[in-house]
């Protein structure tokens, strides 16, 4: 690592450094790198990406969904794993945040980050429920 990280919002990342990005990090095993266009649609369905970048290697993303008012869903937060344990995914949901300021910001913590969250600060909130499938409603 030669350069300071340079954080900045952008609009027009390519899927190819995303899917490479969360095959760096441990998110990778979590999210379907493998399928090119549903990664493109994750992409350009989301309106508030921070990524994090040492020169022009893409070394961290906060990809979010945002009414800028009320709520901020933080729905991937990758950091290569090189560059963990240096203060960039907390930079990431910083400038996230900043990005939103009314707004709260929610995430569903990875099983392997759910320690993380509460040593940057962040609470743990309990009332949390997943559909993953419309015919499991009752």
């Amino acid at each position: 690592m030669t350069n300071p990280i340079r954080y900045q919002t952008e609009h027009n990342l390519s899927v190819g450094e995303f899917a490479s990005l969360l095959q760096r990090s441990t998110l990778g095993e979590r999210r379907p790198v493998e399928d090119t266009p549903r990664l493109q649609s994750m992409l350009q369905h989301a309106n508030l990406i921070v990524t994090a970048r040492d020169g022009d290697l893409l070394v961290g993303i906060s990809r979010a969904l945002s009414d800028f008012s009320f709520c901020t869903y933080l729905s991937d937060l990758a950091v290569d794993e090189r560059y963990q344990k240096q203060g960039i995914g907390k930079e990431l949901i910083r400038h996230t945040k900043e990005a939103a300021p009314l707004a709260k910001l929610i995430l569903i913590a990875a099983p392997k980050a759910v320690g993380y969250y509460p040593k940057i600060g962040m609470q743990r909130h309990e009332n949390c429920y997943i559909l993953e499938d419309v015919n499991t409603l009752r």
